[in-house]
């Protein structure tokens, strides 16, 4: 990939096809004697760094100080790479499998009373974990039986092994597969039945929102997708990873 972009910047392939005949125009910028694409290198090497920055978790605020533009440039930037990588996720989704840990959370609002189920003016927010693999998470309008079993049956094979809390919504999942369940108010558990796994992932998100000093409910799907594309390739080389993304199937 080091010599591809590099190769790239130099003007000796082009970043959409590939093709190594570029010819430099008057204004700096090259162009592909066979697609007829049209580029800045200093654009490129701006989205690079954009996206190291973005890589590594660091807020578009310190990003634009850094590299001397406006919040709002680099705040654009940030949106862009998280709805690319909303996209990715889709392509790359394959169902859950085997042992899946399933729970709803629910993020920001004001809390009214009890904690957690009973609070008011929450984001409600489902996630599939599949221990060994990887998390499915999404938004949903509600935590009845029929919006969760609708994201299960979707998401999941038929005949998987099912661990959630006691939570009335999940008990038609016996009719999909094993089900097991773990009452967190009059027990602990330990070994295979628990949901430590997808209530660590909530913690994870949780902590990182916090740095966003809040977030949009407009925006606020892009950054769970984010949180979750994160966890799922935590033991990749992330920044590679999304300039193939942001770039496209020239760096795959």
């Amino acid at each position: 990939m080091l010599v591809k972009i590099e190769n790239i910047i130099q003007g000796n392939e082009c970043i959409r096809c590939g093709h190594q005949k570029i010819y430099t125009l008057s204004d700096n910028r090259f162009k592909c004697s066979d697609c007829g694409y049209k580029y800045s290198v200093r654009k490129i090497e701006d989205d690079l760094k954009i996206l190291h920055y973005f890589s590594l978790e660091i807020p578009a605020n310190k990003t634009a100080r850094d590299m001397g533009f406006s919040y709002q440039k680099i705040a654009g930037k940030y949106m862009q790479y998280r709805r690319e990588i909303v996209d990715y996720l889709g392509r790359q989704f394959e169902h859950l499998s085997g042992e899946i840990e399933c729970d709803e959370s629910y993020f920001g609002g004001k809390r009214k009373g009890l904690r957690g189920r009973g609070s008011a003016g929450k984001t409600k927010v489902f996630g599939m974990l599949e221990r060994q693999g990887k998390i499915f998470t999404t938004v949903v309008d509600d935590v009845t039986a029929k919006s969760l079993m609708s994201e299960i049956k979707v998401r999941a094979v038929k005949g998987s092994v099912f661990y959630t809390d006691k939570f009335k919504s999940y008990k038609s999942l016996k009719f999909f597969g094993k089900h097991l369940t773990i009452d967190h108010a009059n027990q602990f558990k330990q070994g295979k039945n628990h949901i430590n796994g997808l209530e660590g992932f909530w913690s994870y998100a949780k902590e990182r929102f916090l740095k966003y000093h809040g977030v949009s409910k407009n925006h606020f799907y892009l950054y769970l997708k984010e949180m979750e594309f994160r966890y799922n390739y935590r033991k990749e080389n992330l920044y590679h990873l999304l300039v193939k993304i942001h770039f496209g199937p020239l760096f795959n």
